[in-house]
């Protein structure tokens, strides 16, 4: 729900996958899906995805848009394999049902998500607009009002021996729900649904937590000249914002006093202090210093900090940020240390 724009690239890519890939059948959901009933735009934009996808760029008409690719078929047959294998698996338990009710199916359904959640939260998996270059001024999108939800009707009794008694069930006006609710896998037994989750909700829940606390902000004491500082800001940027902590920016600073004077004056309770290693010898301690003692609650530097940890730390840096920070851990640090509760 983060930055919406941006799903209309992943629409149009996921739709041009499809169609090289052959699908039979597609419908492409509107940009605004998460957020409410999509409006008449949002409506429009998904219908005419698919249409100038199939009409201008004319992916129906061709047999195998991939054909002669040893990168996609090296891919293909991949993924054929490992899903072989994982069917394999679970035959080998005795089928489906069988996995569903020792758990063990759950269970590779965790492990799965457990290390996508990890590798999101440390932007190894990187989600454009959420945790790679969020838009924290974005403004809201726009989705249909709709009136009260008729009421739904009284559920059903339905029994069900057979697959006939099912359908006969439903040409009498049950709906699925009455199926569901009288389908079971064995007396006295029960199984916990599969969670349902968002890949990107770690980061939506820090956006929501900041912008109720009125965005918190993060001074970047970049040090040295521009082509210095310049690559490790910009990352420090992108790391706080993602989690709702608005970056104030800069040139740079060729003294800890002058750094921890803007700080002062920007009305930010944490730094984070970017610019090369060589810089960080000559001022990363002298400017650590000088922001604690001009306020800040927290102080980070963003890169790894090699043998000077200790001497660091012992100036006054807090924490240190680098690619490979999981970044949801860290933020929800900043997060309590500013006092703010998810």
């Amino acid at each position: 729900s983060l930055d919406p724009w941006v799903n209309m690239l992943r629409a149009t890519v996921a739709t041009f996958a499809a169609g090289v890939g052959g699908v039979d059948s597609l419908t492409v959901l509107p940009f605004t899906q998460s957020l409410g009933v999509p409006d008449a735009f949002a409506r429009r934009v998904s219908r005419n995805t698919q249409l100038i996808l199939l009409e201008e760029s004319h992916l129906a008409r061709v047999v195998d848009p991939a054909a002669g690719s040893g990168a996609i078929e090296t891919l293909t047959e991949t993924l054929c394999e490992k899903a072989w294998d994982l069917f394999r698996a679970i035959e080998a338990e005795g089928g489906m049902e069988a996995a569903i009710l020792s758990g063990s199916l759950a269970t590779k359904v965790a492990a799965a998500a457990a290390a996508r959640r990890a590798g999101i939260a440390k932007r190894k998996i990187p989600l454009t607009g959420t945790s790679e270059f969020p838009n924290v001024t974005e403004a809201p999108v726009a989705v249909a009002e709709v009136g009260a939800l008729p009421a739904e009707p009284a559920p059903k009794a339905v029994s069900l021996a057979s697959y006939d008694d099912m359908i006969a069930a439903m040409a009498g006006g049950a709906s699925l729900a009455d199926i569901g609710r009288a389908v079971t896998i064995g007396a006295g037994v029960s199984v916990a649904p599969l969670p349902s989750t968002r890949i990107s909700a770690d980061y939506e829940a820090l956006r929501a937590a900041a912008a109720k606390a009125g965005s918190p902000k993060v001074f970047l004491a970049a040090l040295g000249s521009i082509a210095t500082n310049t690559a490790r800001a910009t990352w420090a940027k992108n790391f706080y914002e993602a989690g709702g902590v608005v970056a104030i920016t800069t040139d740079g600073f060729l003294t800890a006093e002058a750094a921890a004077e803007a700080f002062k004056a920007s009305g930010a309770k944490i730094a984070c202090i970017c610019s090369s290693d060589a810089v960080y010898a000559e001022l990363a301690e002298p400017t650590a210093k000088a922001l604690k003692a001009a306020g800040a609650v927290l102080v980070h530097l963003a890169g790894r900090p090699g043998d000077a940890e200790a001497a660091y730390k012992a100036a006054g840096i807090d924490g240190f940020v680098s690619v490979g920070t999981d970044v949801v851990a860290a933020l929800t640090d900043v997060q309590k240390t500013l006092g703010i509760a998810a």
